[in-house]
């Protein structure tokens, strides 16, 4: 009885968390809906390339005229935020601590601290992690979600849930193909086809180094 009774507390605090996760969202999404700013969540292991992939996209939408700004999530340090305002750019940075994950809260808070009159696109960078995210959206207008070659074949086999519910995959560094010797890097066949059946939006091949993308597949579901 005890342990029926623990278990049934136990999710109804997590239905409690979550749903006033996607409240606090959903207030995230229409402040920036009201200052007209499309806001980008990106997601994806450590290393997979998210920074250099917001810092690209940064200076082409600078080059077109359009204002961006970002938040930093890690659970420590201030590394990417440091490169992020080297583009000159407002920027936030949040420390997580223990916590894997940004929520809906901590960036409520990383807004206070930008300047959103003033901006068209917002890059959300999570913290480094492909399970941890996937319940607790924060208020953007998309997810994207980013792995590279160098994480193997199985990335998608092995996390679907974060790839089912994000709108946008890159699969990053495919120019590093060509001087991989292992095959389980080699063969990104079952990753494109996993990303094809779950992705909601598009899939993306991307050049790591130079910045070009290449759309390998996309599909709407």
């Amino acid at each position: 009885g005890f342990t029926s009774m623990h278990k049934v507390v136990t999710v109804e605090m997590e239905k409690d968390i979550l749903a006033e996760n996607r409240h606090l969202a959903d207030h995230n999404r229409a402040l920036l809906d009201e200052h007209g700013i499309k806001g980008f969540d990106f997601l994806g292991a450590i290393g997979s390339g998210k920074t250099l992939i917001i810092e690209k996209l940064v200076d082409r939408l600078k080059s077109k005229g359009k204002r961006a700004a970002a938040i930093a999530g890690d659970v420590s340090g201030d590394d990417d935020y440091q490169r992020f305002v080297s583009h000159g750019i407002p920027a936030a940075n949040i420390n997580t601590g223990k916590e894997c994950h940004l929520d809906a809260h901590l960036v409520d808070h990383a807004l206070d601290d930008l300047p959103l009159e003033d901006l068209d696109y917002l890059f959300i960078e999570n913290v480094g992690n492909l399970v941890c995210p996937v319940d607790f959206p924060v208020g953007s207008h998309a997810r994207v979600v980013v792995i590279s070659v160098t994480e193997g074949d199985d990335m998608v086999r092995k996390h679907p849930a974060i790839f089912a519910f994000s709108d946008v995959i890159v699969i990053n560094k495919v120019d590093l193909l060509g001087d991989m010797k292992t095959g389980a890097f080699l063969d990104q066949v079952d990753n494109h086809l996993r990303a094809g059946e779950l992705a909601r939006g598009e899939a993306l091949d991307l050049f790591s180094y130079h910045g070009g993308f290449a759309l390998a597949l996309g599909r709407t579901c």
